[in-house]
């Protein structure tokens, strides 16, 4: 029994370590998502900029020396300034970037749940009342039209 245990255990380390180092090794399309070309501003996945290809060229170097996908964001932080991320700060003026949504998001749901929460709970008792005199022409010419 403990030859299987220790092969159970074997083969349970062997599948948690294999999806964690292919997390950590860095792809071109996971890094252009969350950059930004310098000359242009726009997400350098969507970028045709000359700059932006030599950018590209650069990440594809670095992920062929083995630098992890935060060890290519340095690089380009020290290459191109912190303007390069696309992901804001999460200090200062830019953390409203961060707290503004939720608190939106929390604010609508908040005003739609009070709004539902005040609806009359009883439907209306039937249609605008009549006056006597209409409800009276009315059942005449239904008992009129029964005959």
């Amino acid at each position: 029994m403990t030859r299987a245990g220790a092969l159970v255990a074997a083969a349970l380390a062997l599948a948690l370590a294999l999806p964690a180092t292919a997390q950590e090794r860095a792809s071109l399309p996971d890094i252009e998502d969350e950059v930004m070309c310098p000359i242009c501003g726009t997400p350098l996945e969507h970028s045709q900029a000359p700059q932006a290809d030599r950018e590209r060229a650069l990440i594809r170097r670095l992920i062929a020396a083995g630098a992890s996908k935060d060890e290519v964001k340095d690089a380009l932080v020290a290459e191109y300034g912190e303007e390069v991320l696309a992901v804001p700060d999460d200090e200062g003026f830019e953390l409203t970037a961060w707290v503004v949504p939720p608190l939106a998001l929390a604010l609508a749901a908040g005003t739609i749940a009070w709004l539902l929460w005040r609806r009359p709970r009883e439907p209306p008792e039937g249609p605008p009342g009549l006056d006597p005199g209409d409800a009276e022409r009315l059942e005449r010419e239904l008992a009129e039209g029964d005959r």
